[in-house]
């Protein structure tokens, strides 16, 4: 009986789907996936709804993005990062994921390496598979969340053609500093590799950590293809509109691929995104403080119930440690804790390879996208830890 390929045997349903789909049959708070639950700016929304009731992207738009959005990433690039980088520099794609898909298809080659450090985000494996390279793991180490630059560069070989990195960084919450950007760069020109940089948390950083866009370093902008959305920025992920920024002989490449995928993008939401990466700095305060209070909201009570905490540096995840309150692994604790506590984490073993699993297995990962009623709920649940 005919049946679907191999290469999609070793991926299953997303470990996104199958928490969501416990926490529904548990009637779970679900504090596990990255996805608010509140609206973006509503100039964005108008705009967007505006484009539809004139009729003016009920249509297909450009492949490569509309001149609009093209021009608004490469202005919001210059003012935050001042890259120099023209509209021509940009390719509008269907959210980040999509963008990573592109940027992977469209440079590696079967048979190359693509360093994926871990915990890395679930998309990125299959696609480097998927593109008939060969994957090379580097960990991040708990409590700290570092990579060993050592171990890095013994990653690194001939065969290297690509390094995946994200930052600021889900699920950890680490912002890689100017030092571990450089150590990353000056690698990848001693081996002649290309970074694609996922950057979808890049507006959202607290205290003293800053985001640094890799592409900025010297020598870096032509051998980086820089991948963002507005998911994250601006509260709509549903919208699934993203770009990736690079130089035009690396940007080729990812056209190519995503001109066969979906060749173009959601027409509404680039007017309306087109429209918001435009808002000055009122928007960005104002959401930087909108974050920085939930942030407070699930740290005061994940310590309460007697979770060990950092304090992420950026995103808006929290990688909690509970081995003092729970035996088992982060599997176990987050069946545990949607079962008999009502509430939804994620276990980020699932983000690391079989060698590496183990790192994770005290720690599970909780977002502070939401309302702050449902923080609040979810920190009155969480108590119910302390008291077991």
């Amino acid at each position: 009986m005919p049946t679907y390929a191999q290469r999609v045997v070793p991926f299953g349903t997303t470990i996104f789907s199958e928490i969501n789909e416990l926490a529904q049959k548990h009637n779970a708070l679900n504090l596990s996936q990255g996805k608010p639950d509140f609206d973006g700016p509503q100039v964005m929304l108008d705009a967007a709804i505006e484009s539809i009731r004139t009729g003016q992207a009920n249509q297909y738009p450009p492949g490569y993005g509309i001149p609009e959005m093209r021009q608004a990433v490469a202005d919001h690039a210059q003012h935050f990062y001042n890259l120099p980088i023209t509209p021509q520099d940009v390719l509008i794609s269907s959210g980040a994921a999509e963008g990573v898909y592109a940027a992977i298809m469209g440079v590696v080659n079967p048979g190359d390496e693509v360093i994926l450090i871990e915990p890395y985000f679930d998309v990125y494996l299959p696609i480097v598979e998927w593109a008939g390279a060969v994957p090379v793991f580097v960990p991040m180490r708990p409590p700290e969340w570092r990579f060993d630059p050592e171990e890095l560069r013994a990653a690194f070989s001939e065969k290297t053609r690509a390094i995946i990195i994200n930052t600021p960084h889900n699920p950890t919450g680490r912002v890689y500093d100017k030092e571990e950007l450089a150590v990353i760069a000056d690698l990848c020109k001693e081996f002649d590799a290309i970074v694609i940089s996922d950057e979808v948390y890049e507006h959202l950083t607290y205290e003293e950590a800053k985001h640094t866009p890799i592409s900025t370093l010297p020598g870096m902008f032509e051998r980086t293809l820089t991948v963002s959305s507005a998911a994250k920025t601006f509260s709509v992920t549903g919208w699934k509109v993203g770009w990736i920024m690079g130089a035009p002989e690396l940007l080729t490449g990812a056209w190519r691929i995503r001109q066969n995928v979906t060749f173009a993008v959601n027409h509404p939401g680039q007017v309306g995104v087109a429209c918001a990466l435009q808002l000055g700095a009122d928007y960005y305060d104002a959401y930087h403080a909108m974050y920085a209070s939930k942030r407070q909201i699930l740290i005061d009570g994940l310590e309460a119930a007697g979770l060990k905490v950092s304090s992420p540096e950026g995103a808006f995840y929290i990688m909690a440690d509970f081995s003092d309150i729970f035996d088992g692994d982060d599997v176990d604790f987050t069946k545990y804790l949607i079962s008999e506590v009502g509430v939804a984490c994620i276990p980020p073993s699932a983000f690391f390879s079989p060698e590496h699993k183990h790192l994770a297995k005290d720690h599970v990962r909780f977002t502070y996208c939401k309302v702050d009623d449902v923080l609040l709920a979810g920190a009155e649940k969480l108590a119910k830890l302390r008291a077991k």
